[in-house]
């Protein structure tokens, strides 16, 4: 349930509306982060409003998630109580889900709960990884560190996954001018050719035949002219759970570019959580089944429970990752012989961090250049829809020559003379 929180200022009367997801105003009051200041006017929002609500609000992002542990770190470490360490995030982060996430876990905790098991009811926003370091770092002590570990963490990420985003701004708008140029041509310039090249019986170019076949679909019915950008809109929407297909990740990382940017980028995410893992005292074969359950990409699901299994079975991390070094693909062997190092030393918890170091910059290098890298790409695909357009349309012009003007060099042929008839 949605809760809207009208807040005042009683000294300047300025009012604020927040909203918060939760089930009590009395929660609502704790997401929406009430000062002494404040008075504060709740209502419930329920019915054809919430939806609409829900669907154009704020989402719950990385960013909720990184300033709520570095916050939650940074009052820890001052010794602030854990129900004021959450409670002081309410008005850092911004979606609804956090705020009342914020207040529901606060409410928990008074009732001497754990913060794990708070936690724990918000799998939408927790994973396996980071419940597995919470837990770990309350029967350590070191809940404050864990914490802080896991918002540098998530903030790296979380600026890998802009310089992304910017990177592909580029692209998009250029191909969706594409694709709105198809659509115009369509409407406009292609009818007036097939008025043309109907008038004559010729045959024509499959590309010709391709477009004015699309001319007549969308002059007969227009709405499907939509469908191109609706379907670009769902995808950025629904992009997690179409990642999630297994065919989808295997399709996209044997693509080239598009492949190791994935392959870097969930090799970064994967190592990272098992070097946090084992840095906070989890068991190594815990660690390796949680680092699986939450990789982003199945291949470094199917590696890490593949490790699981040899290290179950008696052999050494360092031996585990030379026999399924296969999945990490060209980086394997360097993989390998990094972690044959961290066990002659006796540090692999440093070496896992400095893979996941190392993944991190090349990504970030990439992020940085990824409107370049992306650019021949860009013109190969922009070429091929304007030599497709221009062959369909002017393509004929130089077959119709031949019915327009027949060629006269050709001798005649001759009339085959009658047989006469025998007197």
């Amino acid at each position: 349930m949605l809760k809207k929180v009208t807040l005042t200022n009683v000294n300047t009367g300025r009012k604020v509306e927040v909203m918060v997801d939760t089930n009590t105003d009395e929660k609502a009051l704790i997401g929406a982060g009430q000062a002494a200041n404040e008075s504060a006017k709740t209502i419930s929002i329920t019915g054809a409003d919430e939806a609409i609500h829900r669907a154009t609000g704020i989402k719950a992002s990385l960013d909720d998630r990184v300033a709520l542990f570095a916050g939650v770190a940074r009052c820890l470490d001052r010794n602030i109580s854990t129900i004021k360490s959450f409670e002081l995030q309410a008005n850092r982060v911004k979606s609804p889900r956090y705020k009342g996430m914020i207040a529901e876990i606060s409410h928990k905790l008074s009732q001497g709960e754990k913060v794990s098991e708070a936690m724990s009811g918000f799998r939408d926003l927790f994973g396996d990884d980071v419940l597995a370091l919470v837990r770990a770092g309350e029967e350590a002590g070191q809940l404050a560190e864990v914490c802080q570990r896991i918002a540098t963490g998530n903030k790296k990420t979380l600026r890998i996954v802009r310089k992304l985003k910017t990177g592909m701004i580029y692209p998009g708008i250029v191909l969706g001018m594409a694709v709105g140029i198809i659509i115009l041509m369509s409407f406009t310039l292609v009818p007036e050719v097939k008025k043309l090249y109907g008038s004559f019986n010729a045959d024509l170019p499959a590309a010709t035949v391709l477009i004015m076949s699309l001319s007549d679909i969308l002059i007969h019915q227009p709405y499907l002219a939509a469908l191109p950008f609706i379907a670009l809109i769902v995808i950025f929407k629904k992009w997690s759970r179409l990642y999630a297909i297994e065919t989808v990740q295997k399709t996209l990382i044997n693509l080239p570019t598009v492949g190791v940017i994935i392959r870097k980028s969930a090799a970064a995410v994967s190592f990272r959580c098992l070097a946090m893992l084992m840095e906070a005292n989890v068991r190594v074969s815990t660690a390796l089944r949680i680092t699986s359950e939450s990789a982003p990409h199945v291949y470094y699901k199917e590696f890490f429970g593949r490790i699981r299994s040899h290290i179950e079975d008696g052999l050494m991390l360092p031996e585990a990752f030379l026999m399924e070094s296969h999945w990490l693909g060209p980086d394997g062997r360097t993989i390998c012989g990094i972690l044959e190092i961290s066990a002659e030393t006796g540090s692999a918890t440093a070496m896992l961090n400095e893979i996941a170091d190392d993944y991190e910059d090349e990504l970030d290098t990439i992020a940085g250049q990824i409107d370049k890298i992306l650019e021949p790409i860009t013109i190969l695909v922009l070429g091929v829809v304007v030599g497709t357009i221009i062959y369909a349309i002017y393509g004929p012009i130089f077959g119709l020559g031949k019915v327009i003007l027949p060629d006269t060099t050709k001798p005649k042929p001759q009339p085959v003379p009658a047989l006469s008839s025998p007197e």
